[in-house]
């Protein structure tokens, strides 16, 4: 039986595409890196493009590689690997953003499934997480994509981790990823051991800032709609809000009133609540 409640994240990653592809002509989906940038639309390319390249110095270098991007946005990552020469399958869940790998990465095969049931086979030189590992229990990612890889198989992950000493409250705070301890606590019984790994939260944070004031403007339109309404067509607002309320519970609406009018979402409240890691695992012999 087919769920009537409404899935509000696919929608919002359709719209995070099309934003990115607006404001920077690609469709990354994923944080920069905003050292020596100010932050500001004008700059979320080039902290992308920063991002990508320090993402891309964690591969095995020197040799073209089977690689399977899992969970991989639009495509922007796999079009690049496959003009570095690389072979690149994709797995990612929403028929939306396949469509969008199909278009985005010619070339590369797209699995549209999620990854702990897409039907993949190895062996892979890489496996690649960036920005879609904390979606999944990693309890059963590590050990699938572990088994996907060849003898001399790395797993790259670029994605945020809830800190030591995290806790959490009344309230969601930004950000989110596993519990950084209990990762770290699984990787040598997965066979997986940490070959390199840089902290890069400082850099990723003001991701945070930009996207909040997109939701700032946002609001302030959404205010004078909600007020011209009001004034002037307040039967109409009232069976809107009426068929908005049907549509979404009321936390859902609370939190997205938030967004759009509050200012807790920051740079410095990311810091404090997670740790962004860049890291890549080897195989134990």
């Amino acid at each position: 039986m087919t769920s009537k409640k409404i899935d509000t994240r696919g929608p919002g990653l359709e719209a995070g595409v099309a934003l990115a592809r607006w404001l920077t002509g690609k469709e990354h989906l994923h944080y920069g890196l905003w050292t020596g940038l100010e932050v500001k639309a004008a700059n979320l390319g080039p902290a992308q493009e920063a991002y990508s390249q320090k993402l891309f110095a964690l591969l095995p270098q020197g040799r073209a590689l089977r690689i399977l991007d899992i969970g991989g946005g639009a495509g922007e990552t796999a079009k690049r690997l496959i003009g570095m020469g690389h072979r690149v399958e994709i797995v990612v869940p929403s028929p939306y953003l396949a469509a969008r790998c199909r278009d985005n990465a010619a070339g590369a095969v797209v699995h549209e499934a999620y990854f702990e049931e897409a039907r993949v086979t190895g062996p892979f030189d890489l496996c690649l997480f960036s920005e879609s590992f904390q979606y999944m229990d990693f309890r059963v990612s590590l050990p699938k994509a572990k088994g996907l890889l060849g003898p001399d198989g790395v797993i790259v992950i670029g994605d945020t981790f809830r800190p030591e000493g995290f806790v959490r409250g009344a309230e969601r705070p930004v950000g989110g990823g596993h519990p950084i301890g209990a990762f770290r606590a699984y990787l040598a019984g997965a066979g997986l051991r940490v070959e390199a790994e840089e902290d890069v939260t400082d850099a990723v944070a003001p991701s945070i800032d930009l996207e909040q004031a997109f939701f700032n403007v946002l609001g302030v339109g959404l205010a004078g709609l909600d007020r011209e309404l009001s004034t002037k067509r307040p039967v109409a607002r009232k069976m809107l809000v009426g068929v908005i309320g049907a549509l979404m519970g009321r936390a859902k609406r609370d939190r997205l009133a938030r967004r759009l009018r509050g200012g807790e979402r920051t740079a410095d409240a990311f810091r404090a609540n997670n740790c962004y890691l860049l890291m890549r695992l080897g195989q134990m012999t």
